[in-house]
């Protein structure tokens, strides 16, 4: 209705004078005196702007709105500039990854004891330890990571973008070649080149992080067939982790535990985000 009542001003300006009722001979003699343009626009524009305002009360007016007070405001909100509307839409979800402790609410795995053969250590609670870490400095980072028990309901299933499992090798002295750390990826996975890939980003920065070597010739079925990467969703990306001996890497894995953490977090977030891999120069590890 606006529209139209504006159409109609509009019209009633530009009317033709054939179409206007026929004035009285003694009128339409008359001698008019020339109007300047200046003055046809003026009177134009006065015009349209009325009109343009008794339409913006149409729109404003409303049968629920018939008041002073609520057309006073209406006329208000319409008149003023508003800010832009945000565009930016809803936040993206932050990315899910899984981090499990091994042997977490299960057993102790590897069992570390001292000189009179007391227990002074397990590998769950490096495991623990390790992965309670990483979770932080992720989340800190703005992942949503959920930090899992070895057989953790939740492993049913799982999707993210990415799990690890964090393990510890043996406390036994072996020999001085045992220490460095393992990593294997799922061997049921549907991508093998994406696994490929979380297991080369592990290797390259993990080692970066702690100067340890990587024992690429010791990798057990155990780890390649570990029991959740039959449990997860196939789309989601798997791999284990050994961080080290709890004999000889013991000091690095209980005194600087911040900087294993920091091994794992760096690897998956060069699998996350696609960085490159070139790998660094280490030594040989001894099986």
């Amino acid at each position: 209705m606006p529209l139209l009542f504006r159409i109609n001003i509009i019209s009633m300006v530009h009317m033709d004078r054939s179409s206007r009722p026929a004035l009285s001979p003694s009128v339409e003699e008359m001698p008019r005196e020339p109007r300047e343009p200046r003055e046809r626009l003026h009177a134009i524009r006065t015009t349209l702007l009325a009109a343009m305002f008794i339409a913006t009360v149409f729109v404003a007016w409303t049968p629920q709105s018939f008041s002073a007070a609520s057309l006073s405001d209406r006329l208000a909100l319409l008149l003023t500039p508003q800010p832009a509307a945000d565009s930016t839409g809803p936040a993206q979800p932050a990315l899910r990854i899984g981090i499990v402790a091994g042997h977490s609410g299960n057993d102790s795995g590897a069992i570390c004891t001292n000189d009179s053969g007391e227990v002074d250590l397990t590998e769950a609670e490096v495991n623990l330890n390790v992965a309670t870490l990483v979770q932080k400095k992720l989340v800190d980072r703005g992942f949503q990571v959920d930090l899992l028990n070895e057989f953790d309901t939740r492993l049913n299933g799982y999707r993210a973008v990415a799990i690890i499992s964090i393990h510890n090798d043996s406390c036994e002295y072996i020999n001085d070649q045992a220490t460095g750390f393992k990593v294997a990826a799922a061997l049921n996975t549907r991508d093998a080149n994406r696994a490929n890939r979380l297991v080369a980003c592990m290797v390259d920065r993990y080692h970066a992080s702690t100067g340890l070597p990587f024992h690429a010739g010791s990798i057990t079925a155990d780890m390649t067939g570990y029991h959740a990467f039959s449990e997860i969703d196939p789309s989601t990306i798997a791999g284990i982790i050994e961080t080290g001996f709890l004999n000889l890497d013991r000091g690095l894995l209980t005194l600087h535990a911040d900087q294993v953490a920091d091994g794992v977090v760096n690897g998956l977030l060069c699998f996350v985000h696609n960085e490159n891999v070139e790998p660094t120069p280490m030594p040989t590890a001894m099986p």
